[in-house]
């Protein structure tokens, strides 16, 4: 007999932000701080958040949630970052997160893509 087990489905956002101050972006504490901030804000649970700058610059941060992931990559010497949040369910709203972590940065230049993961039901013999 089939049952309902629970939904495979998430949102994948998939993020570029530019006109940023450069200095945000080399910045790995308060990116950790604005990452882990911006997805909280969005309805997630942060697990873990790492971040690691590089020489001579630019910075990544990657934050593991219940509900997935979130990431940022850095580029200060264009002023520009690549943001991925997937979120799985339906309690974090990854959109949203983008839009916050474009406001943390200071900017209004977003373009963001949205692909939706995953059925929205299913089932398993059992």
């Amino acid at each position: 007999m089939a049952r309902e087990i629970g939904a495979f489905a998430g949102r994948h956002v998939l993020a570029e932000l530019r006109s940023i101050d450069p200095r945000l972006l080399d910045d790995p504490a308060f990116l950790r701080e604005a990452l882990r901030s911006v997805v909280t804000e969005a309805g997630a649970t942060v697990r873990e958040v790492v971040g690691h700058r590089f020489e001579p610059q630019g910075v990544t941060v990657l934050a593991l949630l219940a509900e997935s992931h979130a990431s940022v990559h850095t580029y200060p010497e264009i002023g520009a970052v690549f943001a991925d949040v997937f979120t799985c369910g339906d309690q974090a709203d990854p959109v949203l997160a983008v839009r916050l972590l474009a406001a943390a940065l200071g900017t209004a230049d977003v373009e963001m893509s949205v692909v939706e993961r995953g059925e929205k039901h299913v089932t398993a013999d059992r």
